[in-house]
């Protein structure tokens, strides 16, 4: 990319006297990337308009901001301290935000990306910016699921009116032929407590409505004479693992399990929409989600740790 010009300089050092990130990230590492690493990606005849090594830059510069290719453009146009960072004079015009995309189409083919990663290793190496391999220990946060908590009679009549919606979807003659007249009022609209009846009697009574309503349609869809397609569809296999975890079944008919007769937290589900959601409790916090893993200590392999620039 060569060397900054001069008025370039002189203008982000005025404006950032104490430097900043894409400011320090040229001081520091100087020209990580060079055209000559990317001749192989380009055409043999001619000569890209674009510099390749600034367009990497770009896109390191574009992730550390969290941009979007619109906005990392914008900045390449308009922002001094990216225009030190790329050595470009201060009324270079920048490119259209489509470059970034069509760039970053090129490096996606084979390992053509490990070659910005692993030349920035280099650099970072060369700098004495990462330590060599070590252990890194994580700890466990909260990662709220994408759905809403619901009590027990709420789930099961929710998780039976998501297996009528998508049958409504994929086999509507088939379900008009096996859905009982009573379906369509019970399960029309989302399962909310406040339609649900108070007294603890007529609760108990519906859980086993429900429960008698799901096996019932469960069976016809494993019925020999039902499409084998129809048991595939995962809001029916969702059906069929919480029905598994909610009810049990014997010769006197359905009847929801009881304390004791849950599974674990690991295993049980919560929403029929999230199969993989479960619900978790640390330090008294309890949540429907997952735990994202994060670091928790400074001492890591050199090929995660990221660069003090």
């Amino acid at each position: 990319m060569g060397e900054v010009p001069v008025l370039t300089s002189q203008v982000a050092h005025a404006a950032f006297p104490k430097g900043c990130v894409a400011m320090r990230m040229r001081e520091v590492l100087g020209e990580v990337f060079a055209d000559a690493r990317f001749a192989e990606y380009f055409a043999v005849r001619g000569h890209p308009s674009l510099s390749p090594a600034r367009l990497a830059t770009v896109l390191v510069l574009q992730f550390v901001e969290g941009m979007t290719d619109r906005q990392a453009a914008d900045a390449v146009r308009g922002r001094v301290d990216w225009k030190y960072c790329l050595s470009l004079e201060l009324v270079d015009p920048g490119f259209d935000a489509s470059v970034l995309s069509e760039f970053r189409s090129r490096l996606a083919h084979g390992d053509r990306a490990d070659l910005l990663f692993n030349r920035m290793l280099e650099v970072l190496r060369e700098r004495d910016l990462l330590v060599k391999g070590g252990r890194q220990r994580t700890d466990a946060t909260h990662v709220l699921a994408g759905i809403r908590s619901l009590n027990r009679l709420e789930f099961a009549a929710e998780t039976m009116r998501a297996a009528l919606e998508s049958l409504s979807v994929a086999a509507p003659v088939w379900l008009v032929n096996h859905a009982p007249a009573p379906w369509w009022d019970r399960y029309a609209q989302r399962a909310s407590d406040y339609r649900l009846p108070k007294s603890e009697t007529a609760r108990s009574e519906l859980a086993v409505t429900f429960g008698t309503d799901g096996f019932k349609l469960l069976d016809a869809v494993h019925s020999a004479r039902a499409p084998g397609w129809l048991r595939d569809l995962p809001a029916l296999q969702a059906l069929r693992r919480v029905w598994v975890q909610q009810y049990y079944r014997d010769h006197d008919g359905p009847r929801p399990r009881e304390k004791g007769e849950f599974p674990p937290g690991a295993v049980a589900i919560k929403s029929p929409y999230d199969l993989d959601a479960r619900y978790g409790i640390k330090r008294g916090m309890g949540w429907s989600g997952f735990k994202g893993q994060t670091p928790t200590t400074q001492k890591v392999t050199s090929s995660s740790r990221s660069p003090r620039v």
